[in-house]
């Protein structure tokens, strides 16, 4: 830094003094942020300039493309409960954020996005890359704002982030002009927010709770169905406590795996349209279904009217919104979850329901997961469940979305919140590798593994580069099938085997893209080199990537089509000529059984 430009800012500091940039990096810091994720641009220079100086407080990461900045923090956001930053500038640089914006909005993730904006007095004049990501953002974030006036920064920063991390969390955006960015104001702490005191303070509990520990108690045959609020709200402890004490078996969603330990006895593992076949069964036989932090989205409650119908359907909470919205419920509390399970754990009956657990285990035993085996050829499930045997369960797992998803979430059982990251809401391609950036520098202790496709990796590879730069050591499981899988799965089952644009010809050689970034790569074609392949990948110091070629037929099992009954399930596939039957026994350690 130059003696002019020390002494400017001495100055400013003497005057009691600071720019619009220095305040909003000082209330990030207030609020605990240590690193971000972002890519500069002409709008948010003056930001970027002053970051510069804070560069010992909080670290930057320069990303290769903006959606990669909003899924990293997201995946940081997810992995530790705090908030994940991503910055860029106007124009395409804020357009580039909306994706990752809307996956945090529909997966409930507290991230702060901070854009460049052009000098409030070009606005409105379509002046170089000038668009109203203000407007834009309006049905995708929980708060935005368009800075106007430097002496807002302190407040608005403030308001953004508690809002973002309150109630139910999610996404904000500061639309930041170049003009307030290096304006100057004496207006240094945020002062009272103007926002409702609804915004930001916890809900009180609303609703039947005397009634539902009555359901709860009179059931013979109840279950919990538990999803990613449970995670959100830092309430595992006390769902596996709830669960304990009244011999509740417990079904997550795909947000809620790790809420409840996936090798635990009384667990069923995720529900739904690929959920596993015992717990959609549980779903038909139980007398009550209480859904905690779970919104009987379509992926679960696929037709509607017909779920759980044999059942109370009793729903705990934050968003008022959510409740009745899909399914009529019979019993609905409205509060923080956290709050209202201290006072289940506490108010319930303890009951050991022997004849409805011994019922769970024997659909356990007679409807396992279920795959065929024997050609030599990878099974990508067989992957999966070697990686748990290898990684003991304890690595963070970060997925994209299609087949490679449900098969990570069906055979690496997850046993504590937070480890587990995908995109579910939105369904976001693209969204695993950066995610796992952002969750491994946020927890570096734990093993980030990233569970990927051929498909979804083209998404952002990208930041192979910026693994390789700041040398952030993640292990890529790439699934090559040269198809988009999920949407083959479909043509074939669905539109009479029409496979309209879903073949990914002329896929890259990954091992090349990798070596071209210096980071170490292998692939493998044959069942017998899966143990040296895992073996690679985990034993390497730096980010790798292990590519795993799979028959372009493999399919996820169980399946209902969406829309459907659960009576309509299809429990396992047909098998190629010289394929025999495997399944994996639950909740204990990978076991292989040949049928």
């Amino acid at each position: 830094m130059s003696l002019t430009l020390h002494f400017r800012i001495l100055v400013r500091i003497m005057a009691g003094r600071k720019t619009g940039a220095e305040v909003m990096i000082d209330i990030l810091l207030r609020n605990g942020v240590e690193i971000c994720w972002g890519y500069p641009g002409g709008a948010i220079l003056p930001f970027y300039d002053t970051l510069f100086h804070y560069a010992d407080r909080i670290r930057h990461i320069l990303v290769r493309h903006e959606q990669a900045a909003a899924h990293a923090a997201e995946g940081y956001a997810k992995a530790t409960g705090k908030l994940g930053v991503a910055i860029a500038t106007s124009g395409p640089g804020a357009t580039n954020l909306v994706t990752g914006i809307t996956d945090a909005k529909m997966d409930s993730v507290p991230i702060l996005a901070i854009t460049g904006q052009v000098p409030t007095s070009a606005i409105g004049s379509d002046a170089f890359q000038e668009c109203d990501i203000y407007g834009i953002s309006l049905p995708i974030t929980k708060y935005n704002a368009l800075l106007k006036n430097v002496d807002d920064v302190a407040r608005i920063t403030q308001e953004a982030i508690t809002v973002a991390m309150s109630g139910r969390p999610g996404p904000a955006l500061i639309d930041f002009p170049k003009d307030i960015q290096t304006a100057t104001t004496e207006v240094l702490q945020p002062g009272p927010l103007k926002i409702h005191p609804r915004h930001w303070q916890k809900p009180a509990i609303t609703g039947d709770l005397d009634r539902l520990i009555e359901a709860l108690d009179r059931a013979r045959s109840p279950m919990l169905y538990v999803g990613g609020g449970a995670i959100t709200a830092n309430a595992a402890e006390k769902v596996r406590l709830l669960a304990e004490k009244g011999s509740i078996p417990v079904a997550t969603t795909l947000m809620g795996i790790g809420a409840f330990p996936g090798n635990h006895r009384l667990s069923l593992g995720m529900l739904g349209m690929h959920g596993t076949a015992y717990a959609n069964k549980a779903v038909m036989e139980c007398d009550l279904i209480l859904a905690l932090g779970a919104r009987f989205d379509d992926r679960v409650a696929l037709h509607a009217p017909s779920f759980a119908q044999q059942a109370v359907r009793a729903m705990v909470d934050i968003d008022l919104a959510e409740i009745n919205k899909r399914v009529k419920v019979d019993i609905w509390v409205s509060g923080d979850l956290a709050d209202v399970l201290s006072i289940l754990v506490e108010r319930i009956k303890a009951q050991n329901r022997t004849s409805w657990v011994e019922r769970i285990q024997a659909l356990k035993a007679k409807h396992p997961l279920r795959y065929f085996r024997g050609r030599g050829d990878i099974k990508p499930q067989l992957v999966i469940e070697k990686l748990w045997e290898k990684t003991r369960g304890q690595a963070i797992i970060s997925t994209d979305v299609g087949q490679h998803q449900m098969w990570a979430a069906q055979y690496y059982p997850i046993n504590e919140a937070r480890q587990w990251l995908t995109s579910g809401g939105l369904g976001t391609m693209g969204f695993g590798f950066p995610a796992g950036l952002g969750a491994k520098l946020g927890r570096p202790e734990k093993e980030v593994v990233v569970i990927t496709g051929d498909g979804s990796f083209q998404m952002n590879m990208q930041e192979l580069a910026t693994a390789r730069m700041y040398d952030i050591p993640v292990k890529i499981i790439l699934f090559n099938n040269g198809f988009l899988g999920m949407v083959r799965q479909w043509q074939e089952l669905f539109y009479n085997q029409r496979f309209s644009h879903s073949d990914m010809d002329y896929n890259p050689d990954f091992v090349k893209i990798c070596e071209g970034y210096d980071i170490p790569a292998m692939r493998i074609e044959h069942e017998r080199e899966i143990d040296k392949g895992l073996d690679f990948l985990l034993k390497s110091e730096d980010a790798a990537l292990l590519e795993v070629m799979i028959p372009q037929a493999e399919k996820v099992y169980p399946m209902i089509a969406s829309g459907q009954r659960y009576e309509t399930m299809t429990e396992v596939g047909e098998p190629l000529p010289g394929e025999e039957e495997y399944s994996t026994i639950p909740n204990r350690e990978v076991e292989f059984i040949k049928i």
